[in-house]
């Protein structure tokens, strides 16, 4: 073990275990080194990054050996694009690690009384699995070492480039080839954008300068092979425009939805812009058992189309429904769940954030022959209150399916006071779920508590990263 003054170098680092958000970990001395893009069991060095009293982050110099369970790396973009981190780990021991995460979350951390986790629900599918993808134009992509130039004090290159943001930086674009994330003809019609745009002379978008015409693109399918393209510009051009949009109209046919959204804010969201369709139908749609979901340029939908039913058929299960039960889904998105349990039960509301998502789930509804889901949109904690649950009924069941960063506590206030005899928590964040599950399950100010857990159900939905879905059953003591 060797160490530089200002530069500390770990050597000979045994790789012990994995570690949250996607890294491994190793013991040096008495403290916790953080390590991304390792395997358990390999040997490397390391260079510090990071140095605190307890632990330490740290990244990879060297492979002195590599664990005997490393694979290769399937993405020429991997280590540089800041996804599919956990190629090199065989799936199996993917899916150990996310089960252990669940675990980690609610018991270890949340110290939580649950029953024995199920065994993680894997994924067929552990490329081209996504239906979304979203890539960034910009006018000067990310340089790798092997393109720097040699001579000292040569000017970097500026090349303009479409991809993904690298790692951290809010400015640096990677040039992406090829992703394995989403099937064809996701990257035939990144790169033919690129190509047309290059020939042409259009500008790509420099987010420090605010100049620069082509600002993002997103790109949907469905299991039918439909496709909806998103291209975002920072101002109207209308006559380049509408060259590229024909363009890459008449190259692809399988675009059934073609948009375009003016973008002139300091932010890449469009949720508060208007998506203007320049061709094709103002939506796909997706199949999920004898349902029919519409989605539009905003709509939210499982990015995973067929861990999504399995996702919904253990929420489904776990809401344990017998046809006369009053039905809150809460974070609802388009109604996918609502509409997944609706057959189940008497009645069903959905609250949703985005308008939009809401009009949607309307319309999926109303196309789907389903008059009892009723669909509300607004923030939670303004539109979940006690003399809502009044005017439309105290809710048998809860399900709720938040962002990442969980429910608020007047939602779960609200919760409480409605005291649901079941309820059923879907996380894409088990840290945030676990937190709110302690405000369900710990014991109140009396010494009482309210609920139980009685199911864990991890979920993945997303191959070679390190996040996993997790649904949790409760049910009133």
């Amino acid at each position: 073990m060797g160490r530089k003054k200002q530069n500390i170098v770990l050597e000979n680092v045994r790789i012990e275990a994995i570690a949250a958000e996607g890294k491994a970990l190793a013991h040096i001395d008495n403290a916790v080194l953080f390590v991304p893009f390792a395997v358990p069991g390999d040997i490397v060095d390391i260079r510090v990054t990071k140095k605190r009293k307890n632990y330490m982050e740290g990244l990879v110099l060297r492979m002195v050996e590599p664990s005997p369970d490393r694979i290769d790396a399937f993405c020429e973009h991997f280590g540089v694009c800041g996804g599919c981190k956990w190629q090199p780990l065989p799936y199996e021991m993917q899916l150990a690690g996310k089960q252990q995460q669940v675990y980690d979350q609610l018991v270890r951390i949340g110290h939580l009384d649950i029953p024995e986790i199920s065994s993680i629900i894997p994924s067929d599918k552990t490329t081209y699995y996504r239906n979304k993808l979203e890539f960034t134009f910009s006018d000067k992509k990310w340089i790798s070492q092997e393109e720097m130039p040699v001579e000292e004090g040569a000017e970097i290159p500026s090349c303009p480039g479409v991809g993904f943001h690298v790692g951290r930086f809010f400015d640096k674009v990677l040039d992406i080839k090829k992703c394995w994330l989403q099937p064809e003809p996701s990257n035939e019609i990144r790169n033919f954008i690129r190509q047309f745009a290059l020939e042409n002379g259009y500008s790509f978008f420099n987010i420090r300068k605010q100049e620069g015409w082509l600002r993002n693109m997103f790109v949907r399918n469905n299991q039918q092979g439909d496709i909806m393209l998103i291209i975002c510009f920072h101002y109207e051009d209308a006559e380049a425009r509408k060259t590229l949009l024909d363009a890459v109209s008449e190259r692809f046919p399988e675009i059934k939805s073609l948009y375009y959204v003016i973008n002139g804010k300091l932010n890449d969201s469009i949720s508060d812009l208007d998506c203007i369709l320049y061709k094709g139908d103002d939506a796909i749609y997706e199949q999920m058992e004898n349902l029919r979901f519409k989605i539009g340029p905003k709509s939210f939908y499982q990015t995973n189309t067929e861990q999504a039913y399995k996702l919904y058929s253990v929420t489904r299960e776990y809401a344990n429904l017998s046809g006369s039960e009053t039905v809150y889904d809460l974070y609802t998105g388009t109604g996918t769940i609502a509409q997944f349990v609706s057959s189940k039960a008497a009645k069903v509301i959905g609250i949703e954030y985005v308008p939009e998502a809401i009009e949607d789930a309307k319309i999926n509804a109303a196309a789907n022959h389903i008059d009892h889901c009723e669909f509300f949109a607004g923030d939670m904690k303004d539109v979940l209150t006690e003399k809502f649950i009044q005017q439309h009924g105290r809710p048998d069941v809860i399900i709720l399916d938040p962002p990442r960063a969980g429910i608020h506590p007047d939602v779960a206030k609200v919760i409480l006071d409605a005291a649901p005899e079941r309820m059923v928590y879907v996380s894409c964040n088990p840290a945030s779920q676990a937190r709110d599950l302690a405000i369900f399950c710990n014991e109140d100010e009396s010494g009482r508590a309210r609920y139980k857990i009685t199911a864990v159900q991890p979920v993945d939905m997303f191959p070679h990263t390190h996040h996993v879905e997790n649904v949790v059953a409760l049910e009133k003591i």
